[in-house]
Parts: C-alpha cells; structure tokens; sequence
C-alpha cells in the first residue's frame, strides 16, 4: 500500500489552507482573484459537500466517520498492483478526515473556493471536497478498468478458475 502517504498531505494541504483563510479573512469576505469567474469567499458550511444539507451537524460527522470506516475497509482490500484505486482511496480518505476535523473543531467546514459569473455560481467549496470529488472520479475510472479487465477474454485465467469452468 505505498500511497498511504498522500492521506496525511491532503489533510496538511487542506487544513493549512482553512487556517489561512481563517487567519487573513473575515466570514462572508469575498475578494476577487480572477474577476468575478474565481473568488475567495470564506464561509462556514453546517451541511454536506457543497452546502448539500442532510440534517444536523452530528448526523453529518457520524456519517462522515462511519463513511471513514467504509473506505479504510476498502483500501485495505486492494490488491498491491491496483495503484490507481489505492490513489483514489487515498484522496478520499484524505478529503474526508480534513472536513471531519473541522467538524470536530468548528461544528462546521471552512468553505472559500468560490466559482461562477454573477449569480450563477458552483457551491463554495475546499481542498478536502477538491480531494474528494478527483478520487471519487478516479473511483469510477478504476473500478470500471477493473469490472472491464475481468470481463475480458484476453486476460488469461488463474488455473483455479480453469478447473472450475471444467
């Protein structure tokens, strides 16, 4: 399992960026940082990724860790060759400790990337969603690269599976 070490470089990654923000702005500061299109907007968000709303606090980070226990569960089954899985994993795991953190410290998630044109804007979001949403695509990449490869006459068959195809 040699990506392990990206879990704690997306957490330092993400919750130093929250403790910049939190240090340099003010809640609801908006600043521009390439016109309208991308801002800086520091906001505290109670809910789900993107301001999705599930219920309280609480019920967001027992699902959050219970949701932890779940990827741990499947990073754990990977095989050593899967790299692009264990990538994935890893990111997520990441992406999910670092919003769990502030849960735990903040009640809430230290939200600021802030993009769209005037009032047609994407949900404010952090490094931890950024994290989370590449290894979730990576996820559905990997997993059906590997769905494919088994599928796949060409990809010869362990003897095992020879003997029982009889």
């Amino acid at each position: 399992m040699k990506f392990l070490w990206i879990i704690p470089l997306t957490v330092a990654i993400d919750q130093a960026s929250k403790v910049i923000v939190r240090g340099s702005m003010t809640l609801y500061q908006s600043d521009p940082v390439w016109g309208d299109f991308f801002r800086l907007t520091y906001i505290h968000n109670s809910g789900a990724a993107f301001g999705l709303n599930m219920g309280s606090p609480l019920l967001h980070t027992l699902v959050s860790i219970a949701a932890l226990g779940v990827l741990a569960y499947l990073y754990r089954g990977l095989q050593n060759d899967e790299r692009l899985l264990q990538v994935a994993l890893a990111l997520v795991l990441g992406g999910a400790v670092g919003n769990i953190i502030d849960r735990l410290h903040l009640g809430e998630v230290v939200d600021f990337f802030d993009f769209g044109f005037g009032d047609l804007r994407w949900p404010i979001f952090n490094f931890a969603d950024s994290f989370v949403t590449v290894g979730v695509i990576l996820l559905a990449l990997g997993y059906s690269r590997r769905d494919e490869g088994a599928a796949d006459p060409s990809v010869p068959s362990a003897p095992d599976e020879e003997v029982a195809r009889g």
